[in-house]
């Protein structure tokens, strides 16, 4: 756990916790804690045992703000993508008069990126660095959303150039993912709205309308993600299509090699034939005549075909 007093974007460490039940003279407190330090903080900031039991749930949560009379608890998810797979990790956050705790189970990057944000900003209210914190947040899932368009296209590519049966899986999977991540965009948009919309007295009427902008850019990339979600199922027809032309070509190959063997079949046969009077079989050349033609046959069947572009 990390204790530090923001005052115009100054960093102040706190080494006692005590020290935070009261307002500072200037700027607010955040408190950067890990889910184990819940059982300390809880009782000194008097936060709600439900919100409190959310963020020691091992169940995925989804994203929510939830109003109580000394602070609000609110619920976002932050996104990763390792071009493997989508993760999204809770990141739950306390808004007091005075301070802001910030809980999470994994290194969250938006925490990293938003420091010297706060520096450069001069921010001393919480409610400011919820703001910037949340914005980030939204800002992440549109470089997320690149990555995806690009894995889209490359999968595309693949799958006209070459396609593979492993194709299938990756569109699947990551169909999948998006589609997951869309329902999970539903109630991060609500989140927002409610930001921008609802009377908070915690949150500065002049700031709340910036969190219109925010949820512009939520309404923007859930709408992204609609698009990939159909360009997905474009993806998988694409594919069966290749996988059915591969299809049509491996049998016109298969049909022209049938269909050029046939008259030699016809040939073969007749002289397979076991009859004694069979004029070439006793010509002395009638092996190799038999030959040429049947070589003559083939290459000019072979030579048509291709003229015609059936091979």
């Amino acid at each position: 756990m990390k204790i530090r007093l923001v005052n115009a974007g100054v960093f102040t460490p706190i080494d006692d916790i005590n020290e935070t039940l009261g307002a500072p003279a200037e700027g607010f407190y955040w408190i950067d804690a890990d889910v184990e330090d819940l059982e300390l903080i809880q009782p000194l900031f008097n936060l709600h045992d439900l919100a409190v039991e959310d963020c020691l749930s091992e169940e995925e949560q989804r994203p929510k703000i939830e109003i109580y009379e000394s602070h609000y608890f609110i619920v976002v998810n932050s996104i990763r993508f390792d071009d493997e797979e989508i993760f999204l990790r809770a990141l739950n956050v306390f808004l007091g008069r005075h301070f802001i705790i910030t809980v999470t189970k994994q290194k969250i990057h938006e925490l990293r990126a938003l420091k010297p944000m706060l520096w450069e900003q001069e921010v001393s209210e919480p409610d400011r660095f919820l703001y910037l914190l949340i914005d980030l947040v939204v800002d992440n899932y549109f470089s997320v959303g690149d990555r995806i368009e690009v894995r889209i296209e490359k999968l595309e590519e693949d799958i006209l150039m070459h396609t593979k049966k492993s194709h299938l899986s990756e569109i699947i999977g990551l169909r999948s993912e998006i589609l997951w991540l869309k329902k999970m965009l539903g109630p991060q948009k609500e989140v927002i709205n409610t930001l921008n919309k609802k009377d908070l007295r915690l949150i500065d009427d002049q700031l709340q309308k910036y969190f219109s902008d925010i949820y512009e850019n939520a309404v923007k990339i859930s709408e992204t993600f609609d698009t990939y979600r159909d360009l997905m199922g474009n993806l998988r027809e694409a594919y069966q299509s290749s996988i059915a032309n591969r299809a049509n070509e491996i049998m016109r190959v298969f049909t022209a090699i049938t269909t050029i063997f046939m008259p030699l079949t016809v040939i073969t046969g007749i002289y397979g034939m076991n009859f004694d009077h069979m004029p070439e079989l006793h010509t002395p050349y009638g092996y190799y005549g038999v030959i040429g033609v049947m070589l003559t046959l083939g290459c000019g069947m072979l030579y048509v075909f291709r003229k015609k572009e059936w091979l």
